[in-house]
């Protein structure tokens, strides 16, 4: 396996940076520096970054894409023996949901066995922005929420960031944010007069919902997996 791409599959970087870390003599091979992204590692090479040892098993990335269903916590383990996203998807090792939805929100969500990937999509500092469709109740849809919503609204945590945001008809708008405050888009539209009837994430960075059914999931390529750290800035 080339170097670079060994330690994409660690989970050190996305395969692009992982060029650039060794071409900046950060990484050796059986204690040699090595500053050529294509140099070949075997089973039994020893390797390390900053001098940190990686393991020349180290496991392949996995990232699985799930349409969480209504009902279903998005934790690892629910004290109160409730379903959670972690269990309806294969489990061959230690798997982190990336962020939370609601109990009652359904749509995209990701899992991984890589933590430090989870912590850089779901972190505000690196505006990975999701999207959302909302069906609200209250009045029909104005100009005046639209505007309010774009230009941030005032909460009890304070004034929230711009935001995308497209009326799809009367009662449903989709709405892209990339802070992810707790319940910040059932908090954003009631600010503005219209609580939350639905919630579907239909959107997490480049990756779309699709045709992805609810409770059914798929596992990403590395093609996703490769875009999805190069948004989050790896």
């Amino acid at each position: 396996m080339r170097l670079a791409k060994f330690l994409a599959t660690a989970g050190v970087a996305s395969r692009r940076a992982s060029e650039e870390i060794v071409r900046a003599g950060r990484v050796s091979v059986d204690g040699e520096t090595v500053i050529d992204p294509a140099r070949d590692v075997g089973s039994g090479d020893e390797v390390t970054v900053d001098g940190q040892p990686l393991s020349s098993a180290a496991p392949r990335r996995i990232v699985y894409a799930l349409n969480k269903p209504a009902g279903v916590v998005s934790t690892a383990r629910d004290p109160q023996g409730r379903p959670t996203v972690v269990t309806m998807v294969p489990q061959t090792e230690r798997l982190y949901p990336v962020g939370r939805l609601d109990i009652d929100t359904t749509g995209l969500i990701l899992l991984t066995n890589q933590g430090e990937l989870a912590h850089r999509l779901t972190h505000p500092s690196f505006e990975v922005e999701k999207t959302y469709r909302a069906v609200l109740g209250g009045p029909a849809l104005h100009e005046r929420a639209l505007r309010s919503l774009r230009e941030g609204v005032e909460l009890e945590d304070g004034r929230t960031s711009p935001a995308h945001v497209r009326r799809v008809s009367a009662d449903t708008l989709e709405i892209t944010i990339h802070e992810g405050r707790k319940r910040q888009v059932k908090r954003m539209c009631e600010a503005v007069g219209h609580p939350v009837r639905r919630l579907e994430r239909v959107r997490f960075g480049p990756l779309e919902l699709g045709e992805l059914r609810q409770g059914r999931w798929r596992k990403l390529t590395e093609a996703e997996i490769e875009a999805l750290m190069a948004a989050s800035g790896s």
